[in-house]
């Protein structure tokens, strides 16, 4: 695995059974041949499926910061924050938001298309910053299905007092370890992204939003680009 923090690993996976995917295919506990895509791709379904669910989630990064995700439904909307920055998509707007010498400055630019997914790319700034998101985590996934070489370890864990599947990915291109709760939220994730070694760890989780989780952080300076002049 890349370097990363023991103390963090050993909250974020916490073994009690394990299956080894190194071959075509192997035997889940029922007995069933399941193959390495299989594998994997379910545990990307779950995650990318949560997307339609209502939640909360705190997370520990090393050093003692923290990072939040919350999603709510009717109408879907989420917001990600983590040290020094928050990202808020809604069907009214697209909101990045950054804090430098104690204050805020959000740009808003335009919404996704009803019914669309958030763009990998809106996460680039959270990812540099810490904060690995479930679209980042499936597409890493998905890779992993693709890959014949890999060699992909299955554990189960209890995070936040959820129960979690565990993906450990061995990769020439990256290990990591992803874990993912029976509802589909983010577990944990440790590894690499883009060379540079992450991790986060589940350590509260509410099937509850806060009705300020979506707003801009108090006394923000706002970039509306929304409106464009012809």
């Amino acid at each position: 695995m890349p370097a990363a923090s023991t103390t963090l690993r050993m909250l974020a996976v916490s073994v009690i059974a394990s299956l080894t995917v190194t071959g075509c295919q192997t035997l889940d506990d029922a007995g069933r041949a399941i193959g390495r895509a299989d594998l994997v791709n379910d545990v990307a379904a779950r995650l990318d499926g949560a997307l339609e669910l209502t939640y909360s989630a705190d997370y520990q990064l090393p050093g003692g910061q923290t990072a939040t995700i919350v999603q709510a439904q009717e109408p879907a909307r989420s917001a990600y924050t983590w040290p020094g920055g928050k990202l808020t998509v809604t069907p009214e707007a697209t909101t990045r938001c950054e804090t430098a010498a104690g204050r805020a400055t959000c740009t808003l630019e335009a919404p996704p298309a009803p019914n669309a997914k958030p763009s990998v790319a809106l996460f680039t700034e959270a990812k540099q910053q810490g904060l690995v998101t479930p679209p980042i985590v499936v597409g890493l996934l998905t890779a992993a299905a693709l890959d014949p070489d890999a060699v992909i370890t299955q554990s189960d864990t209890t995070l936040a007092g959820r129960h979690a599947t565990c993906v450990d990915v061995e990769r020439s291109s990256g290990d990591f370890i992803a874990c993912v709760t029976t509802e589909g939220a983010l577990g944990s994730f440790t590894g690499q992204v883009d060379g540079k070694p992450v991790e986060l760890a589940l350590h509260r989780y509410r099937e509850t939003v806060d009705a300020t989780a979506f707003a801009l952080p108090s006394g923000a300076g706002v970039v509306d680009r929304r409106t464009t002049t012809s």
